[in-house]
C-alpha cells in the first residue's frame, strides 16, 4: 500500500481522498494556496505544504511546484482528484518521471481520451456504441465537410477535439451555416484550448444524459458499477445526479456497461473512469471520457456499497482488482443536489464567510463538504461547496429523504442553489424520472 499521498485539489475532494487515505493507513499530504490555508483538510493532514497564491495557475495548476512538495515531504504517490490537473497528461508524465505514482490512467490513455476525436476512434474499434459523425477531424476540403453533414443529416454539431465542460460546441441546423459555423468554432478552440481540430456529430435532440462508472487495475481487469442519470444540467453544467439511471431497460443496461469493460481492458485503462452518453430512443450514444473520478460518484457508492477512491488508491499501490463483475450488485437508489455559492436568480459566484451550517443527518443522508461555521469561501474556484447525497431503497424514498435533507441543510451569510435544489426535487416531471438535458434550461426560461 501507498505510505503517503499528496493531495493536489481542495474542497470537498480533497477532504473525502484524505479520509480514504486514513481508512486505509496512509499518510497524506495538503498543497494548498495561501486563500485555502483555512480548508478543513489542510487542518487534519499529516502535513501541509503551501505551493502559491490563491489564482489556480499559481497553486492548484502549478505542476513543478505540486511535485516539489512532494519531493520535500517523502510522498510516493500524488492523487488530482477531479478538475485543475487531473486529466493532465504532461502533468501525469512528469509525475511519473519524478518518480511518483500518479494515482490515474497512464498518461498515454489520458491523451487518447482526451482528444475527442481519438477517442471516439477508440471506442468504435472496442465496440461502443457512438454517435453518427465525421469519423476524424474535418479537413480544409469544404466540399467533403459539406458531404459528409448531409450523411449524418442535419442538425449536426460541430466539436473541438481539445473541447469539454460545454464549451468549445455549436449546433447547427443548415447547410448554408454549416461552413461558418466551422470557422467559428475553430477560432474559438484554438483561442480557448490551443487546438483548432474540430470534427462533426448528429445533433440529438432531446436526450438524456447517462454515465457509465468503471474501475480497472490496468493489469486486464475491468468493472462497471452501474449507470448514472445527469440530466438535470444548466449550460452543460450537473446540479443533481441519481443512480441508477430510472427507465432503462436491463438488456440495454448491460450491454453497454460490457462494451465500456471491453474498452478499458482494449485500452489497458488503469483507475477509476467514466463513460458519458446521450440516450434516446433506447440507444446510447457514446460521447467522451473522464480519465478520472467524478463529481457525482457518491451516487454509485451508495447504491453499490464499493468505496471508489479507496479502489483508485488500492490500484495505484499495484493491486489487481479483486471485485468481480458478478459481485457488483446494485441495491435501491440514491440521489445528489450540488449546492453551490451563488445567487439563486443570476447564478452569479457569492463568496463571502459561512456565519453559520449546518448539516443535515438522518437515515440514508451523506454529506460531502469542507464547510464549517467561520469559514470564508473565496472568489478564485468553483462555487460548489457540499454535495447532498441521499439513498433509499426504492427512487421515491431516497427523493423524499433527498426533500428533508434539503429543507435541514443551513448555509449563512452567502447566497446559495439551496432554494433551486429544493424545488427540483418537489417538481412533477422530474419525479416521474427520464427528464431530458433540455429540462432545466427550460424549466428556467419558464
Amino acid at each position: 500500500m501507498l505510505e503517503k499521498v499528496v493531495i493536489a485539489n481542495r474542497g470537498e475532494i480533497a477532504l473525502r481522498i484524505l479520509r480514504a487515505c486514513r481508512e486505509l493507513g496512509i499518510k497524506t499530504v495538503a498543497v494548498h494556496s495561501t486563500v485555502d490555508r483555512d480548508l478543513m483538510h489542510v487542518r487534519l493532514a499529516d502535513e501541509s505544504v503551501c505551493i502559491g497564491p490563491g489564482p489556480s495557475p499559481k497553486s492548484y495548476l502549478n505542476g513543478p511546484a505540486i511535485i516539489s512538495a512532494a519531493e520535500v515531504t517523502d510522498a510516493v504517490a500524488i492523487h488530482p482528484g477531479y478538475g485543475f490537473l487531473a486529466e493532465n497528461a504532461d502533468f501525469a508524465e512528469q509525475v511519473e518521471k519524478s518518480g511518483f505514482v500518479f494515482i490515474g490512467p497512464t498518461p498515454d490513455v489520458i491523451r487518447l481520451m482526451g482528444d475527442k476525436v481519438s477517442a471516439i476512434a477508440a471506442m468504435k474499434k472496442a465496440g461502443v456504441p457512438t454517435v453518427p459523425g465525421s469519423d476524424g477531424p474535418i479537413t480544409e476540403d469544404q466540399e467533403h465537410t459539406l458531404k459528409v453533414a448531409r450523411k449524418i443529416g442535419y442538425p449536426v454539431i460541430i466539436k473541438a477535439a481539445a473541447g469539454g465542460g460545454g464549451r468549445g460546441m455549436r449546433v447547427v441546423h443548415s447547410e448554408a451555416a454549416l461552413l461558418n459555423g466551422v470557422y467559428v468554432t475553430q477560432s474559438e478552440a484554438k483561442a480557448a484550448f490551443g487546438d483548432d481540430t474540430v470534427y462533426l456529430e448528429k445533433f440529438l435532440e432531446n436526450p438524456r444524459h447517462v454515465e457509465i462508472q468503471i474501475l480497472a487495475d490496468g493489469q486486464g481487469h475491468a468493472i462497471a458499477l452501474g449507470d448514472r442519470d445527469c440530466s438535470l444540467q444548466r449550460r452543460h453544467q450537473k446540479v443533481l445526479e441519481e443512480a441508477p439511471a430510472p427507465g432503462i431497460p436491463d438488456k440495454i443496461r448491460a450491454e453497454v456497461a460490457k462494451s465500456c469493460v471491453d474498452a478499458c481492458v482494449s485500452i489497458g485503462y488503469r483507475g477509476a473512469g467514466t463513460f458519458e452518453f446521450l440516450y434516446e430512443n433506447d440507444r446510447f450514444y457514446f460521447i467522451e471520457m473522464n480519465t478520472r473520478v467524478q463529481v457525482e460518484h457518491p451516487v454509485t457508492e451508495m447504491v453499490t456499497g464499493i468505496d471508489i477512491i479507496k479502489q483508485q488508491l488500492r490500484i495505484a499501490s499495484g493491486e489487481k482488482l479483486t471485485i468481480k463483475q458478478e459481485d457488483v450488485k446494485i441495491h435501491g437508489h440514491s440521489f445528489e443536489c450540488r449546492i453551490n455559492a451563488e445567487d439563486p436568480k443570476t447564478f452569479v459566484p457569492c463568496p463571502g464567510k459561512v456565519t453559520h451550517f449546518h448539516a443535515p443527518g438522518g437515515p440514508g443522508v451523506r454529506v460531502d463538504s469542507h464547510l464549517y461555521s467561520g469559514y470564508t469561501v473565496p472568489p478564485n474556484y468553483d462555487s460548489m461547496i457540499a454535495k447532498i447525497i441521499t439513498y433509499g431503497d426504492t427512487r421515491e424514498e431516497a427523493l423524499n429523504r433527498m426533500r428533508q435533507a434539503l429543507d435541514e441543510l443551513v448555509v449563512e451569510g452567502i447566497r446559495t442553489n439551496q432554494n433551486l435544489q429544493r424545488d427540483l426535487v418537489r417538481d412533477a416531471g422530474f419525479r416521474k424520472g427520464g427528464v431530458n438535458i433540455h429540462y432545466l434550461e427550460n424549466k428556467l426560461k419558464a
